[in-house]
């Protein structure tokens, strides 16, 4: 407590602590208002609304896998703490262009044409925001921290986030769209003047060219008929699929750092798939209000904040892998518990929804809630030391790459999860057995928890290379 009161008290900290709460908060409130109002307003098909609801997760994701290299090596390579100014400035543009979708999906002004294209699209760019924010929160941390506090650090930006999407959870579900589109300019202009406190953090080795494997020969030789029929963008693409690809490709040489990101990795899918089913399940298993389906986000933030906190005490900061296996078992126990109280669910009249009193006022409530809560414990418990892991075993220099890296793989993942969920409605499995799924997941999650440890053992103390 001592360290994180400290820690709060630094311009070192603070300031990105800051930027990245409201960047979270921003992220939540718009996706979970334009999803939310889409489910419970639009459309009134399970299957449409799992559908939407992964296309969603995907719009956000996909830049992750398009653009991280670039991201990491910007990171690396250049001012972390210009790149959050410029990043920040953007989310004040893509946040009007996705409070413009709000405001027309509310007056009812082509919603399917206009409004719906518009809120994906701004959701799109809070991805490609998110994708170069990303490596930067965690990267910073051991430049601006001593060692001894980076654990630390870690779990209070990773606190702070689920703090953030708690909030920011609690306002989609509960005040009018119109009110959520102004909130998040709102929000983005605050986030622009945070980001602006946050000291500087030069790159750690000497300043060299970004790499563009494909595009600069392509540039140079724009006059030739491929360049012409091709085009700009998808080569762009093609460049830094195949960055992204060199970018993971490194991080196999150090095997701590791998199987970091593999574990990682694994937690995000079985969160993706949580996240996708979490709206439809409410509606069409529970019989509840959008209310609800808000709750069961608050419910899943606040207790991967606890986690995160949790384990920074259990483990006394020193950064370690040792409780990873143990921490996803748990947390794959409780959602098979979470599916039991499910299957086990009472329905209600048809065209009845419950709001969020009259939903916790029924029997099974608690135990659906606790199994939930408990997911989020185990989970976040289990995340919070990776990161830390992946930012203190590799040179300073090569950080945001590491991470970077991780976001890549971390998004094929959860892109991999997205689609088994929309394969699995299409298919006709149920929502409420699709949480099988990621219960089986987390058995994966454990072997490479125990591997990541085993390989911790066995190289204590090393600083990994891998650019």
């Amino acid at each position: 407590m001592t360290t994180t009161t400290h820690l709060l008290r630094q311009r070192r900290f603070l300031p990105l602590f800051v930027t990245q709460l409201l960047g979270a908060f921003n992220d939540n409130l718009y996706k979970n208002a334009m999803v939310l109002y889409v489910v419970y307003s639009l459309y009134n098909s399970e299957a449409e609304e799992a559908r939407f609801s992964a296309i969603a997760s995907a719009a956000f994701i996909v830049p992750f896998v398009a653009l991280s290299a670039l991201a990491g090596q910007l990171a690396d390579l250049r001012d972390k703490a210009g790149i959050i100014r410029i990043v920040k400035a953007c989310e004040i543009g893509i946040m009007a262009v996705g409070a413009g979708g709000l405001f027309m999906a509310w007056q009812g002004v082509q919603v399917t044409t206009i409004a719906i294209p518009l809120m994906l699209a701004a959701l799109f760019a809070m991805g490609l925001h998110s994708t170069f924010f990303g490596p930067i929160k965690y990267a910073i941390l051991p430049q601006h921290l001593h060692p001894e506090e980076v654990l630390a650090g870690t779990g209070m930006v990773e606190a702070g986030t689920y703090i953030a999407i708690l909030a920011g959870t609690i306002l989609a579900g509960w005040i009018p769209v119109e009110a959520a589109a102004v909130t998040v300019v709102v929000t983005a202009l605050l986030g622009f003047f945070a980001g602006r406190q946050v000291p500087s953090a030069p790159p750690q080795q000497a300043d060299r060219p970004l790499e563009f494997p494909l595009l600069r020969p392509f540039l140079n030789h724009w006059r030739n008929p491929l360049a012409r029929a091709l085009g700009f963008l998808p080569v762009l693409l093609a460049d830094q699929g195949l960055s992204a690809w060199r970018l993971v490709r490194n991080t196999l040489h150090y095997r701590p750092v791998f199987l970091a990101i593999m574990s990682i990795s694994f937690f995000w899918t079985i969160g993706a798939v949580l996240f996708i089913q979490f709206p439809p399940l409410a509606k069409n298993v529970l019989d509840a209000s959008k209310e609800v389906a808000s709750l069961f986000l608050v419910v899943f933030s606040v207790g991967v904040a606890i986690g995160s906190v949790a384990i920074n005490r259990m483990l006394k900061g020193k950064v370690s892998a040792r409780f990873a296996p143990a921490s996803v078992l748990v947390m794959g126990l409780f959602i098979v518990a979470f599916h039991v109280v499910c299957q086990s669910w009472t329905p209600h009249p048809t065209g009845t929804l419950l709001d969020a009193w009259a939903f916790v006022a029924e029997p099974l409530a608690v135990p659906l809630l606790l199994s939930l809560l408990g997911i989020a414990v185990a989970g976040g418990m289990f995340v919070v030391p990776l990161y830390a892991f992946l930012t203190t075993m590799v040179d300073k220099a090569e950080t945001a790459r590491t991470i970077a890296a991780n976001n890549v793989v971390n998004s094929f993942a959860m892109a991999i999860g997205a689609v088994l969920a929309m394969g699995l409605s299409a298919a006709g499995v149920s929502i409420v057995n699709q949480l099988l799924l990621s219960a089986a997941m987390c058995l994966v999650s454990a072997l490479l928890g125990w591997l990541l440890h085993k390989a911790e053992l066995a190289h204590p103390g090393e600083i990994g290379h891998s650019f």
